[in-house]
């Protein structure tokens, strides 16, 4: 398949790595060439433009960090709705808000183009080695027509249903959801230190227990050992997520309180200047507050 890809960020190069090596014709395209090189050396093509990364590709991927990225990429002068030829798939792979990701479909749709929003679940780490997991949504001809590639990029893919947007509100309640494991973790872990216990007895507990499952045991690790520089998501997007999350709740008039409280905390942390490091550094904000750092 003729694929386009466009943002090569930590999750990015290794998506676009799994499609390169699964033996399809990858173009990609970067605001930093330089985040091109591996992929243009192991065979991908560079695109100079967006416009030219679009050139008789059938899927276009779009990984990029925020909702205004998005629209730039999509809807600027000689953007995705206008260098996408027709019949095309516009495949939004990053996490975005409800109402861009329904403007966008729109948008495509007029142009004889279709949009599938496709936000995946997991670190770096398991994006290159093909292991993250998938929320897609999207017209049913559309999902058809990406699933050789969703097998290639993880390990499952959960359809979400036929209007984009299905696939970003299970994203954001998702991301929400391990957001609050973490928060918890944060505060748990200056409980036990206030009261002069090792954290790392406190991780054995809970993930040789009812806690046994991914996210605690890898944020759990990172808290024990303050390794907050082992970024797999950092806190400046976990607010971008979060504001996505509250602002998707207030559309549709539901009350997340939890929800504002990570926000404040991550708000802290990058007042702390700890923006770009893993948002487990939410344990190091909780402990400040606990007057232990």
């Amino acid at each position: 398949m003729r694929i386009g890809f466009v943002g090569l960020g930590r999750m990015g190069r290794g998506i676009a790595g799994r499609l390169l090596g699964g033996g399809h014709e990858l173009a990609v395209y970067n605001r930093t060439p330089e985040k091109a090189a591996d992929l243009v050396a192991a065979g991908a093509t560079a695109a100079a433009s967006i416009a030219m990364v679009c050139e008789r590709r059938e899927v276009v991927v779009t990984m990029v960090s925020d909702d205004a990225a998005l629209a730039d990429v999509a809807m600027r002068a000689g953007g995705l709705r206008d260098a996408l030829p027709a019949g095309a798939i516009h495949l939004v792979m990053g996490t975005h808000g409800v109402a861009i990701v329904r403007e966008l479909a729109q948008a495509h749709a007029a142009a004889g183009q279709t949009l599938v929003a496709a936000p995946v679940l997991g670190r770096p780490d398991a994006a290159a080695a093909g292991q993250i997991s998938i929320v897609a949504a999207g017209p049913a001809g559309a999902l058809s027509r990406c699933e050789p590639l969703f097998a290639i990029i993880g390990r499952r893919t959960f359809v979400a249903g036929e209007t984009p947007e299905a696939a970003t509100s299970i994203k954001l309640a998702n991301n929400f959801v391990l957001g609050c494991a973490v928060e918890a973790m944060a505060e748990a872990y200056a409980l036990v230190r206030r009261h002069d216990v090792a954290p790392q007895v406190l991780y054995d507990v809970m993930t040789d227990g009812l806690f046994a499952a991914p996210a605690y045991k890898i944020y759990g690790k990172i808290m024990v050992e303050a390794g907050y520089d082992q970024v797999g998501f950092t806190t400046r997007l976990a607010l971008k997520d979060m504001r996505l999350v509250l602002a998707a709740a207030e559309a549709a008039g539901v009350p997340m309180p939890s929800a504002s409280v990570l926000r404040d905390r991550l708000v802290g942390a990058i007042a702390h200047g700890d923006a770009d490091r893993d948002w487990s550094v939410l344990a190091r904000e909780q402990a400040r507050a606990a007057g232990i750092e």
